[in-house]
């Protein structure tokens, strides 16, 4: 069941009131997820049952995203506002340092949460920040590309397309490497998410000079990549695993940019093998 929270952040125009919509299931120590641009949290439904297993698993729609309402009139989409306020959030849900899993845009929240010191490990699945511009530019291009699609395409056709493996490799090839394992259901209401969004663009404009460059020592932090990214190419986990030598760089075989569809056992795996680094380091 979807729920939400209602909490203070701070912001460059005085404290403000954010509301954001969340699932949240199992027993154990605290996971959150985080999706990534035009996403929402029901992109984590195919990992959820596993994880929760073992953890209590807080899945959020990131505020502009999904159900969640927007950020306040005024108040950026930057890193300096929406990491603090995912503090706060979790502050709000009575959850105290986490770990946080993350996907793209949410992988370089979970990542810029580390540095912060609000969580006990990270992992970034595919995190943003990592480019070089050219590659930020084909991304964001291909970003606006697939907002454009879901913007114009009429829902009958939507569906009518979700019904077919065909169409929805149409629909979410470029995020899948495996989009016939999506529901049709799921297809359709992704796509819906991503033209409903309003915090799409300014999320995007906020991320033209973004860079992540340095490092989130004392903790364990995992990014990992699927092999078959084709939104934010593998070469740039290359690149991460240079900017956090300490981190764990993991290749995920048959995966794409979002590679929770593409192969639930295998990214849960890599999330439990991350959050149990911690356990060890305690221990």
């Amino acid at each position: 069941m979807t729920a939400t929270v209602s909490f203070t952040i701070d912001s460059p125009l005085g404290p403000r009131t954010a509301s954001v919509a969340y699932e949240r299931k199992g027993d154990g120590e605290p996971l959150l997820l985080l999706h990534g641009i035009g996403h929402h949290l029901q992109a984590w439904h195919p990992v959820t049952d596993i994880l929760a297993a073992e953890y209590e698993v807080i899945a959020v729609d990131l505020p502009g995203f999904g159900v969640s309402e927007p950020l306040p009139e005024g108040v950026p989409y930057d890193l300096g506002t929406v990491v603090p306020a995912l503090g706060a959030l979790c502050s709000a849900l009575g959850v105290e340092r986490p770990h946080v899993v993350g996907n793209s845009l949410g992988g370089l929240l979970a990542l810029e949460m580390g540095r912060s010191n609000l969580v006990r490990s990270v992992t970034a699945l595919s995190p943003a920040g990592f480019w070089t511009e050219a590659e930020r530019r084909y991304a964001f291009a291909t970003l606006r590309a697939m907002r454009l699609g879901a913007l114009t395409l009429p829902r009958p056709t939507l569906e009518r397309l979700a019904r077919s493996a065909t169409g929805r490799a149409a629909l979410t090839g470029t995020i899948y490497a495996r989009p016939a394992r999506r529901s049709p259901e799921a297809v359709v209401a992704e796509t819906l998410a991503l033209r409903e969004a309003p915090g799409f663009e300014q999320t995007l404009a906020a991320g033209r000079s973004v860079r992540f460059t340095a490092d989130v020592p004392g903790l364990p932090v995992t990014i990992a990549w699927g092999a078959r990214d084709r939104l934010l190419l593998p070469r740039q986990g290359v690149r991460a695993k240079h900017t956090l030598p300490g981190a764990r760089l993991v290749r995920l075989p048959g995966c794409g940019h979002v590679p929770m569809n593409d192969d639930p056992a295998l990214v849960s795996r890599v999330v439990m093998d991350t959050v149990r680094a911690t356990t060890q380091a305690r221990n």
